[in-house]
Order: structure tokens, then sequence, then C-alpha cells
């Protein structure tokens, strides 16, 4: 055995880690001993492993998940730096999310619900006419986002065989959406081209979830949120906030709830306007 080597123990003490986090890191692969003895099975380490050691517990105090430092660690230079960089970006997001979150439950707690509705801009806007192709699913809450970004990626690629697009893309939930009730939710894709998306569904679609129709002409109630305000549950009190506008204006409901992406989600902060919730009214 190499000489040179150090006793978990004492490379421990170098590296200002517990020799349980060593254990740990070598289990999951973020850190092997150079050296273990096959008779006794204890692990020792090179002086020049610190450097990654450290690196790994500095990871950890940014909460990062051990899986996503395995992707850090398995990267060099830039590309490192981006995934570190994109990890984040996705713990800004769900802070600012949950920051909204807090807002409004709080605002729900202290019976200041009118005062926080006010906070939302509400206006009616007219949409003509639009033929769409659409994807319908079941879903619950914690999957919607993951299927929301898939089924709409699948739609606009195939409005770009139809003409291409005509309008935002938008959600249509025909019933309520939540950790509990799984709608369905139906993504839409205004499109230029009917002949072409109907053969379009015919040959390629899911004949049991996809379809093209005319949506008609409707006005709508909405107001305008970023992407922090676009998750589950805080975006609740976006849908409420038209809601109680329309009962105040004595608008009635004409139709199911919506969601209009308007905005490149992936190149969006979470203070960005993305998304208008959306009733149709009459």
């Amino acid at each position: 055995m190499d000489d040179d080597l150090l006793t978990i123990g004492a490379f421990a003490a170098r590296a200002r880690l517990s020799a349980k986090a060593l254990r740990l890191y070598d289990r999951l692969g973020l850190l092997a001993p150079a050296h273990v003895d096959e008779a006794t099975g204890y692990r020792y380490y090179r002086a020049d492993q610190v450097d990654r050691a450290r690196l790994v517990a500095l990871l950890r105090q940014l909460d990062m998940p051990l899986a996503r430092i395995a992707e850090v660690l398995g990267a060099e230079g830039t590309e490192a730096a981006g995934r570190l960089a994109a990890y984040w970006a996705d713990v800004e997001t769900r802070v600012a999310g949950q920051r909204t979150l807090a807002e409004y439950l709080r605002g729900r707690l202290s019976g200041r619900s009118s005062e926080m509705y006010g906070k939302f801009v509400i206006e009616t806007v007219d949409v003509p006419a639009q033929v769409v192709i659409t994807e319908r699913r079941h879903t619950l809450a914690d999957e919607l986002p993951t299927w929301i970004g898939a089924s709409l990626g699948r739609l606009e690629a195939a409005a770009r065989e139809c003409g291409g697009m005509t309008g935002a893309p938008f959600v249509v939930y025909h019933a309520e959406v939540s950790m509990e009730s799984d709608g369905p939710a139906e993504s839409c894709v205004p499109v230029a081209d009917e002949a072409a998306a109907r053969a379009w569904a015919a040959e390629r679609g899911r004949p049991w979830e996809t379809t093209v129709r005319v949506e008609p002409a409707a006005r709508l109630a909405c107001t305008r949120i970023t992407k922090a305000q676009v998750a589950h549950p805080q975006i609740l009190a976006a849908f409420e906030a038209v809601e109680q506008w329309m009962a105040g204006e004595g608008l009635r409901m004409a139709g199911p709830s919506r969601e209009v992406y308007f905005a490149d989600w992936d190149a969006a902060g979470p203070h960005d306007p993305v998304c208008d919730v959306a009733f149709p009214v009459r």
C-alpha cells in the first residue's frame, strides 16, 4: 500500500468532513477511496482528493440532491458550472413560487382575501374563433406541469405541419385538477390549416386523446401572472381573483377556465409574465 495514503480519519480531518459522510459519498459513487484494504475493509484516500471532498460538501450546503451533485462532478469546466447554474435557477423558481404561496396563505388566514385579490389586474379581451389541435388527459396536480410541457411540445411540432401556429397555446380545465381531482385537462394549439390538422391527427395523433376542433370566438376575463405564480397551489389565487371580479361585474362563466401561455417558458425568469389565467364570460 502507498505510504502517502491517508486513513479515513486523517482524510476526514483534512477535508473537514465526518467519516460517516465519506462512507456515504463512497456508497453513492461521489468520492471513492483510493484504496480499500481487502482484509480489514479500511478506506484510504490520497491528499489530492481533498478538493473534491470539499466541493461535495459545499454543494451539499446548497441542499443539492446527491444525484445532481454526481452530475456536476461528472462534468468539467463550463459544463459543470452550467449544471450548477441550472440547479440554482430551479431553486430560485421554487423559492419564488413558495414566497407567492406564503403571501397567498397569509391573506387567506388573516381574512384579507379582498386585499389579496386586488393585487391582480383583471380585464376582458375578445378572441376570435380558432382551429385548434388538442390533446386531453386525466392528470393530478403534481403531474400537470410535466404533461403540459410535453403535450404542448408535441402539438406545437404538429402545428408546423399544419400551416403554423396562429395564436398562443392554452390549456383548458374541463374539471378541477388538484391532488385529489384529475380533470381532465386539454392542451390546445391554434393552427392555420384545419384540413392538414385533421389529417395529422388521423395519421399520427393519438386517437384516444388527440382531436381537432373549432374553438368559438369568446370574451375572456383574465389576469396576467408570472412564472413563479403558475405553480400549484399558488396559481389558485389568480383563478379566485378572476372569479371574484366576475361576480362583482355581474358576468357569468360561459365555459371552462384556461391558462394561456404566451411567452417562452424556458427563457423566462421567476418574475417574468408568462401566462394569462382566463374564464370565458357572457
